[in-house]
């Protein structure tokens, strides 16, 4: 038997990992990561998004940032934004277009984070992308330093993957993820009838 294709591989086979060491990749690692996504679908090659790295204290920003967005929880977010290592936040930057609608600009920007996750995965760190409720609030916002028309689609969490090999913590079996329902997520379209068709 064959192996899979490299991209079907990573596509069958990522996990999300919410528990991670404290490796992770260097700023080096990531912009060669980032390299790789120029060949994610881009009608008229906006590129209408960026990341922007939090490590050591950066990230206690973003939990003071959510704290206030939830009312003043500030510690309880602290220990939340601290989860990682490395915390990347993915902007939706759009950019002015007559051709480009702000919904087709997100698009891109959701795939270059999904991509992301799969580069990262492959390269062997662990990742978990998180958002919720305060993800577009004013204080995440401005802690960010976004631009007024930039938004956050969420952060994606990276460290290093646990060693789940040690003999005080044996390997526990991935569980198979549920196959799709074809008939609900793959369809056909009709041909137009002929009462229905244009007229020419």
């Amino acid at each position: 038997m064959t192996e899979p294709a490299p991209v079907r591989a990573a596509f069958a086979q990522r996990r999300s990992h919410s528990r991670v060491t404290d490796a992770a990749p260097d700023s080096a690692e990531l912009a060669e990561l980032l390299g790789a996504l120029v060949s994610v679908a881009d009608h008229s090659g906006l590129r209408p998004w960026r990341v922007i790295e939090l490590r050591g204290d950066a990230r206690l920003r973003l939990g003071d940032a959510l704290g206030d967005a939830a009312g003043g929880k500030r510690e309880k977010y602290r220990a939340k934004a601290t989860r990682a290592p490395l915390v990347i936040a993915l902007v939706v930057s759009p950019r002015r277009s007559g051709k480009v609608p702000l919904w087709e600009q997100e698009a891109v920007a959701s795939g270059v984070a999904h991509g992301l996750g799969l580069l990262l995965w492959e390269a062997g760190w662990g990742t978990f992308w998180r958002s919720g409720e305060h993800t577009r609030s004013a204080p995440v916002h401005e802690a960010h330093g976004l631009a007024a028309e930039e938004y956050l689609l969420g952060w994606l969490y990276v460290g290093g993957v646990p060693d789940r090999s040690r003999p005080d913590r044996p390997a526990k079996p991935q569980k198979p993820r549920k196959p799709l329902e074809l008939a609900r997520h793959l369809s056909g379209l009709e041909p137009p009838s002929p009462a229905t068709e244009a007229p020419r």
